[in-house]
């Protein structure tokens, strides 16, 4: 069966993804936990999205900024258009969840793969069962997409090559407010876990 993807809309994806390519996320003004001051850890380089275009398959990344409570000593991050337990950014998360809503995994996958959109059907099924707020979508050039998406693409569309997009604006265009979000790991918790996902994640990429 042809999967119904215009060539055109592959084409908005890629040049929308490719925009947000190291885009920081560093607004941070106190502990989410205890509204302590807060004080830069480090940058933590993420994965929004894996792309494959006419030039080949691209990782696009960004920047989200941790911070150290002085107070608390919790560690926390900065707000980024990430859902919980994810490893991409949260428009694809709402394509894989508006498409399973019609489409087997499978064709959800291959979808994505004629948007451009690098996917296996795996991680289509976790994150379609994820239990999350619906998602928006309108429905343009025969598939339902997501508002997010497509807020994307307009914020993205007619920004001069090489302007750097403002953190805020995307976390606006994914319908993420730009409030404080809970830490990564609660007051006097090890970080062992956190520690063992982030390297899981290096090793993820290595293998792109």
């Amino acid at each position: 069966m042809q999967v119904p993807v215009p060539p055109m809309l592959a084409d908005l994806v890629a040049t929308s993804f490719s925009a947000l390519d190291g885009v920081e996320f560093s607004d941070l003004s106190r502990c989410p936990e205890c509204g302590g001051e807060v004080r830069g850890h480090d940058m933590k380089n993420r994965r929004f999205a894996v792309i494959k275009t006419a030039k080949g398959r691209t990782e696009i990344t960004v920047w989200v900024q941790r911070y150290y409570c002085t107070q608390c000593g919790a560690l926390c991050s900065a707000p980024a258009p990430f859902y919980p337990d994810t490893r991409v950014g949260a428009p694809v998360v709402d394509l894989c969840r508006v498409f399973a809503g019609e489409y087997s995994f499978s064709r959800v996958a291959r979808i994505l793969g004629a948007m451009g959109i690098v996917l296996d059907r795996g991680s289509v099924r976790n994150y379609a069962a994820l239990e999350l707020k619906p998602v928006p979508s309108i429905e343009l050039w025969g598939l339902r997409l997501p508002g997010s998406l497509l807020s994307l693409i307009s914020l993205t569309i007619d920004r001069s090559k090489g302007t750097p997009v403002p953190g805020a604006e995307v976390l606006r265009a994914c319908g993420f407010p730009a409030a404080d979000r809970a830490p990564l790991h609660p007051p006097g918790s090890p970080s062992e876990e956190g520690d063992e996902r982030d390297e899981e994640e290096e090793k993820e990429k290595r293998e792109f």
